[in-house]
């Protein structure tokens, strides 16, 4: 989140702490025990077969190349499904002041379903040309476990015959075409998958009766795109914000659990063992359960700060995680398309823009001020301002919007002298009425430092009961700015040791070696 010239790189967690902090506060505890249906994608066995062999795709084993049916291929080696500008303008802070209401566009249909009468889906039947067939199932996937959850409400259960669909959907249709209703396709298999798990389980406790009640009816599967309720259900008010982050990742995101303990270096086991509690959790909660969108925008900030500015090890983002907050953010924004929901979506668009400029060569911290900002990218700049100024325009301003405008007079500034710091300063007071909080306060002291000098900032740091490794670097740098260099290099040096960022405490402790030498 911009804060002026170095402390725009420091300062960019806004109103929450790093979601990587919040992750490893969760104490590891003792896994919800659930039954695992089948291998999910990118989850092998160590034999490299796991289950993959007893996929069944609508009813029929899957034929091997030479069409003799009944032999099952084996699956040697699995990997995760996955999915895949106007002008920049000047945001004025009497825009943010503008109350005001859009109409809401509802979101796209995620694709039509099997037509009334003909039963259960034909894999061989009404093929379409070939497509990417990875960035589809991925963009399908939370759909088709969205409509399962809707029907059945068991999260695991549903998630493991999803899984195996996916499977089978991307062993044959590469070779076979593309069904021309994918999603009815896959929500047929993950269906029939689902009901017989249920009946081998049920066979084994004698209730082979009511089991066989659960068949899916020969109806015509719903149009209706569950995937805004998936996020409500991964964002449920009684699961913590770890494991609402790693959910969410899971099952939207489609990140494998090594995949998302990689991305927040912690053991594989405990992101698992926060995906296990989470589903049991939630495991009778059904998905139209009414939830709250502002809960789901908390979350993926939190996934986008940690990708911006990682909280710990050796690099100063991680990519994966913001670009992958990004795009579950614009899936937010087609379904929703509020005013808070495009004013985050802005916010992540004009901040990630900067990321080329942010680090050189060897991956050292480069300031704000410092930065080639040719090497922005102009074309996320462009959306996110234009995304900013027309919600401005027709929405009553709201956290993330004003952070979004806060970023958007950054991004517009040819230079760091050409920054309009008192429209950032007036669009922190704003923000510190609607959404007060430490950082909020920092960076408005940072501002406020700007446009008044920084003993008007260092004053007003005094009379802040704020403690964080960042508040030492606002005050060196405050102290440095106005002649103090012994008293900024003790702030930065004390900075630099309570940091767990390699590429900050570089930076923090090479801006202490300089004071000593100047």
């Amino acid at each position: 989140m911009p804060g002026g010239k170095f402390f725009d790189e420091v300062l960019d967690h806004g109103l929450h702490e790093p979601a990587h902090a919040v992750l490893l506060g969760d104490r590891v505890g003792r896994g919800a025990h659930g039954r695992r249906a089948g291998p999910r994608v990118g989850d092998a066995g160590a034999d490299g077969g796991g289950r993959a062999d007893r996929v069944r795709v609508a009813g029929r084993p899957v034929a091997d190349e030479a069409g003799r049916a009944g032999r099952r291929p084996r699956v040697h080696d699995g990997r995760s499904v996955r999915g895949g500008q106007g002008a920049p303008g000047r945001v004025l802070l009497h825009r943010v002041l503008i109350g005001g209401t859009r109409a809401g566009v509802g979101g796209p249909d995620a694709g039509g379903g099997l037509r009334h009468g003909r039963g259960a889906a034909d894999p061989r039947s009404e093929r379409v040309r070939p497509v990417n067939v990875e960035s589809l199932l991925r963009s399908l996937a939370p759909d088709v476990l969205g409509a399962l959850m809707r029907r059945y409400s068991d999260f695991a259960a549903c998630e493991d015959a999803v899984q195996e669909a996916l499977l089978a959907a991307a062993l044959q249709w590469p070779s076979e075409g593309v069904p021309s209703s994918p999603r009815g396709w896959l929500i047929t298999v993950a269906s029939r998958r689902f009901i017989e798990v249920l009946r081998t389980e049920s066979a084994r406790r004698r209730r082979e009766t009511n089991v066989f009640l659960m068949e899916p009816p020969p109806a015509p599967i719903a149009g209706e795109d569950d995937t805004l309720q998936l996020f409500l259900l991964c964002c449920h008010p009684s699961l913590t914000p770890a494991s609402q982050v790693a959910l969410t990742l899971r099952a939207v995101g489609g990140l494998t659990t090594a995949e998302i303990a990689r991305a927040y270096l912690v053991p594989e086991t405990t992101i698992a063992q926060r995906i296990s509690r989470a589903k049991a959790k939630i495991k009778d909660v059904p998905l139209n359960q009414p939830g709250s969108v502002s809960a789901v925008l908390d979350v993926l900030y939190l996934i986008f700060n940690e990708g911006h500015t990682a909280s710990s090890g050796s690099s100063l983002n991680r990519v994966e995680l913001s670009d992958e907050a990004i795009r579950l953010t614009r899936q937010v924004h087609a379904r929703a398309p509020e005013g808070e929901v495009a004013g985050l979506l802005a916010l992540m668009l004009l901040t990630d823009a900067r990321r080329p400029a942010r680090t050189n060569a060897s991956g050292a911290l480069i300031p704000l001020e410092a930065q080639d900002r040719s090497r922005w990218d102009s074309a996320l700049i462009a959306e996110g301002s234009s995304l900013i100024e027309s919600v401005l325009s027709t929405e009553p301003p709201g956290p993330y919007q004003l952070q979004a405008a806060i970023a958007a007079v950054h991004d517009e500034a040819l230079s760091a002298a050409d920054t309009d710091w008192p429209q950032i300063l007036g669009l922190y007071d704003v923000l510190a009425r609607l959404a007060p909080g430490p950082m909020v306060t920092l960076n408005r002291i940072v501002a406020l430092a700007m446009v008044e000098g920084p003993r008007a900032g260092l004053a007003q740091l005094a009379t802040a009961d704020l403690d964080h490794f960042r508040v030492d670097a606002v005050r060196a740098h405050l102290l440095e700015m106005s002649g103090d260099r012994e008293g900024a290099r003790a702030a930065y040096r004390l900075a630099a040791e309570r940091t767990l960022s390699t590429p900050e405490r570089r930076y923090l402790r090479s801006k202490a070696d300089r004071g000593h030498s100047d």
